[in-house]
């Protein structure tokens, strides 16, 4: 396979988001609700900079797009982003709360499992079909998740919701192929915007206290732009040129990773058990990869 500069596009957006617990656990002390509130925000106004300064024409054409189609697709459209909306907005605040409260590894594993995950809601939601190898994979990573819920049912069950938020989030926006991805994003973050703004107290963020703390607005701001905004424009830079599936590919260059931090970085231990099931999912991944050779 030649690599291009659309591979190293999406080698680059993954390993960055590999080191995303590193700031992240800069502001443990902060309650999830605060940090996801002025994540929103900043990505937001970054964005919205971005495409009034670089990406007017894209978003009007993008509008146009959505006016111009029929009245069932554009329901559907809307569906598909509000509802993507929501699920990336608790994807956030639920892998922030699970990186700094439980720990790094549950962290991992949930964005390993993810590809898996979602493949299986591909099959029951949009009956996607999934060869025998998949098949295969999927039940071993059941059995992995069998393996640690042996040993700790929280951190599986915390990590099983932040993959299942993603998954969903990603099955959600199948239905929007065609359409500017960063423009739906853009959207979807107002909305995001819009919730968490009335909901703030109950999330623990306090608007007016956080815009006086330097710490938490130089993180956040680190955040948003390294770690969010530059990520993705890699990655939908390579997704304009490269299938869907060898972009997938490079997905767990981020888990992997934060695998590596967990352990050498942050110290965190794993028993045997715990191990074991990293192996199996690891093994799982592998076989869900795997491709018959074609035979000429």
């Amino acid at each position: 396979m030649k690599i291009s500069r659309y591979h190293l596009a999406a080698f680059v957006a993954f390993f960055i988001w590999g080191f995303f617990p590193i700031p992240l656990r800069w502001l443990a002390g902060y309650p999830s609700g605060q940090i996801l509130f002025f994540r929103v925000l900043f990505s937001l106004v970054l964005l919205l900079l971005i495409h009034g300064v670089a990406r007017r024409d894209t978003v009007r054409q993008t509008w146009g797009q959505w006016r111009a189609a029929p009245a069932t697709e554009r329901r559907q459209a809307s569906v598909s982003t509000v509802v993507g909306g929501f699920l990336l907005t608790a994807n956030w605040l639920l892998f922030i709360y699970v990186v700094n409260q439980v720990s790094v590894q549950a962290g991992s594993f949930a964005y390993l499992i993810c590809p898996i995950l979602t493949s299986l809601l591909g099959f029951v939601v949009l009956g996607e079909k999934l060869r025998r190898n998949q098949w295969l994979a999927i039940g071993l990573a059941a059995a992995s998740c069998a393996l640690l819920g042996s040993g700790e049912v929280r951190t599986l069950l915390m990590s099983l919701v932040v993959a299942s938020t993603y998954a969903a989030y990603l099955i959600s926006q199948r239905r929007l192929q065609g359409y500017d991805r960063l423009v739906l994003l853009t959207v979807q973050l107002i909305l995001s915007a819009l919730v968490i703004l009335p909901l703030a107290p109950l999330l623990g963020a306090q608007p007016s206290a956080g815009l006086h703390d330097a710490h938490l607005l130089a993180t956040v701001v680190l955040l948003s732009i390294v770690f969010t905004v530059l990520p993705l424009f890699l990655n939908l830079y390579a997704l304009n040129v490269l299938p869907s599936g060898a972009v997938g590919i490079f997905m767990y260059i981020n888990p992997l990773l934060s695998f590596l931090l967990a352990f050498l970085y942050f110290g965190e231990q794993a028993t045997g058990v715990q191990l074991g099931a990293y192996g199996v999912i690891f093994l799982s991944i592998v076989l869900y990869n795997w491709k018959k050779p074609a035979t000429g």
